[in-house]
């Protein structure tokens, strides 16, 4: 039943939820006792709390979330070297809880007051004791952690709740009572609209216009509703571009949200250049599908407030995926990895991009660098600050962890890290991500362009994606230290074993373009060469060791032949397709290659060296064409070849890609 229901779980995992009624935390060194945090005994009987199961149930949580021994010395220790706001913040986001509504009215020792919340989560406000709240009849549950004095309440509060949420509703779905759809819905309700529409909260994207306030039941947090009049409708096409249907606001949530829009079958087949479909795409202009909106997915635009945005499933008829719809293929793989060895992979994109200044000149159009500075230098980011300051902002409110961001290295370059998470989630995120990116970009009279190597004469873009395998809550890419490979598990090996035999074949997906190649060079840290290594940077594949990890261990491996005009869905499904199979054949992976893969030309195999030498792997891969289906596969053929031909004859179009990537 937990393969059949993934979205599910994935919508009760990533709703970010209103904690509706919870209390203060209190300072280290409070008289409160930490053991309070598993019991709501008092005095002798306080101190049987330890024998209990529920007490050992959270132990091993919080031991978890804190990558420390299952004993409470340990996370007494851990709690103390951390801080409160370190554990906090680990709590919290743990949590996934954008809002927080205390009831103040239990006192603590050393209680913290309502500002200092704010450090822990976007919105705090001061909720009317229950006693006001009694006054109006409630006829919807709301979730609540029903926190206190301690950050692991809430995160032990918020994943109880959602397990037993998932549980309750995955079982209605599969006794009939509910569909999928439905289940969704009142995911939504319970961890969020209830409590947003019993206090009249104003809320985007997961945070209120003002950011602490006194609420009750007919306060509202903003001064003005800002209306939604536009919902735009996303798909990412097999080109790697991304397009979108709008649909009026009022016709969205009353028709569209349910039945989607219409989209012809041609739509897939389209290439960068043409608007029509590719020769032996096997698409065309007849034959309609349906366009539906993914729900759990819509998120408000942070820059464009009267509009929203929301990632849609293509289904050949209703609850059918097409066997073209990215989404649905990148799905129906990870279905597999779960199903045959009870894996999924979670992965966590860096977003290199360049920003341009249009200058026509004679009436010639030319992209001018925004600066001209090096990798990391301080001067490009305090020149880019108030730009990458409001890309923060949104992708925030978006529901994007952003890790880290730096200048790189060409003339205007980026990078904006993001943090690892499910695949099929990650993939979604990377999409919106691009949008946001490139529309804050625009609003500053700008352009942001992934395009992989839009100067020949300057460094690449590329979108590398850092890849790990986890069985529940536990990474089983990583090692032990008893038994590893060069750091990796078995099955980490395996996995990996099968990307490296195929990544020939995957560049079709993940370097889609004949631009593509022009990035992948020999010592320019995008991986010419076929091998891998540990923390080597022009691997194609590389091992990671990221702080917390034992030196002797891995917990990921990046992937460096990634870049921004890949389909993301699609680049994600062939490299699972490829670790299946490796998986399935406990292929081995050669000896890792510890210095510059260059040194070793004599010995290694180049990477294609062109988007007609990946063609032509993919075209002999019946792995990947049996995985991702040979319909998606032909389709995808077609449309490289026909960049192919384009291209070739027209090496000046590459410009009119700027805007397009």
């Amino acid at each position: 039943m937990e393969a059949r229901y993934e979205v599910l779980r994935r919508a009760t995992e990533e709703v970010a939820a209103v904690d509706a009624h919870a209390h203060n935390l209190v300072e280290h060194g409070s008289a409160f006792p930490f053991l309070r945090c598993f019991s709501e005994a008092e005095g002798d009987a306080l101190a049987l709390a330890p024998h209990s199961l529920s007490f050992k149930r959270s132990l091993r949580d919080i031991a978890a979330l804190y990558n420390c021994e299952a004993s409470l010395e340990k996370v007494e220790k851990f709690r103390s070297a951390e801080g409160l706001k370190s554990i906090g913040s680990k709590c919290f986001q743990a949590a996934n809880i954008s809002v927080i509504l205390i009831d103040d009215g239990i006192a603590f020792d050393k209680m913290l007051d309502l500002e200092s919340h704010k450090a822990f989560a976007p919105v705090v406000g001061r909720v009317l004791r229950i006693e006001r709240l009694a006054e109006t009849i409630i006829n919807a549950v709301m979730f609540s952690t029903d926190g206190y004095a301690f950050p692991e309440t809430y995160y032990l509060g918020a994943k109880r709740a959602r397990d037993v949420v998932y549980r309750v509703l995955s079982a209605a779905c599969e006794d009939g009572d509910l569909s999928i759809q439905e289940a969704i819905e009142a995911i939504e309700d319970i961890f969020r609209r209830n409590a947003l529409n019993l206090y009249k909260l104003n809320v985007v994207n997961g945070s209120i216009n003002h950011e602490t306030a006194i609420v009750g039941k007919r306060v509202s947090l903003s001064s003005v509703e800002e209306d939604v009049l536009f919902v735009r409708i996303i798909w990412c096409d097999a080109s790697g571009q991304h397009r979108c249907r709008v649909v009026p606001a009022g016709r969205f949530y009353e028709i569209t949200r349910n039945k989607g829009v219409g989209l012809t079958f041609a739509a897939m087949g389209m290439t960068s250049f043409c608007d029509g479909p590719a020769d032996g795409s096997n698409l065309t202009g007849v034959g309609e599908i349906r366009l539906v909106p993914d729900m759990p997915t819509l998120v408000r635009l942070p820059w464009s407030r009267h509009e929203e945005m929301v990632m849609a499933d293509m289904q050949i008829r209703p609850g059918e995926g097409w066997e073209y719809c990215p989404r649905n293929t990148l799905r129906k793989v990870t279905k597999v990895l779960l199903d045959e060895f009870n894996v999924t992979m979670k992965a966590g994109f860096e977003n290199e991009f360049f920003l341009r200044r249009k200058l026509v000149s004679n009436g010639v159009e030319m992209w001018i660098p925004y600066d001209n500075t090096n990798y990391c230098s301080t001067s490009a980011f305090d020149g880019a600050s108030s730009i990458l300051q409001e890309v923060y902002s949104s992708l925030k409110d978006s529901g994007i962890v952003v890790e880290q961001l730096h200048a790189e290295a060409g003339k205007g370059q980026f990078e904006i890290a993001l943090k690892y998470i499910l695949c099929t989630v990650a993939a979604d995120k990377l999409i919106y991500a691009r949008e946001t990116i490139k529309s804050i970009a625009r609003k500053h009279g700008l352009v942001a362009t992934f395009l992989p190597k839009p100067d020949l004469d300057d460094f690449g873009s590329g979108s590398h994606v850092h890849l790990s395998l986890w069985e529940n809550d536990q990474n089983v890419f990583m090692g032990s230290s008893k038994d590893n490979f060069h750091g990796m598990s078995k099955t980490g090996e395996q996995f990996l074993a099968g990307v490296y035999h195929h990544l020939p074949s995957i560049l079709a997906f993940t370097a889609p373009h004949p631009n593509s190649y022009d990035r992948i060079q020999p010592d320019t840290w995008s991986g010419a060469y076929l091998c891998w290594g540990k923390e080597n940077r022009e691997a194609p594949l590389r091992t990671a060791c990221p702080p917390g990890v034992p030196l002797d261990l891995v917990s990921n491996f990046e992937i460096k032949s990634f870049d921004g005009c890949a389909n993301p869905h699609l680049g994600l499904a062939a490299i699972v397709a490829a670790g299946i199979d490796g998986l399935r054949r406990h292929l081995k992976l050669p000896e890792p290659i510890e210095s510059n893969p260059s040194d070793h030309s004599s010995k290694l195999k180049r990477l294609p060296q062109n988007l007609q030498e990946s063609v032509e792997s993919l075209s002999a891969d019946k792995v990947l064409h049996e995985l991702i289906g040979d319909k998606l596969v032909t389709t995808a053929i077609a449309i490289r070849k026909a960049e192919i031909n384009h291209f070739a004859k027209n090496p000046g179009a590459l410009k009119d890609l700027i805007d397009r990537y």
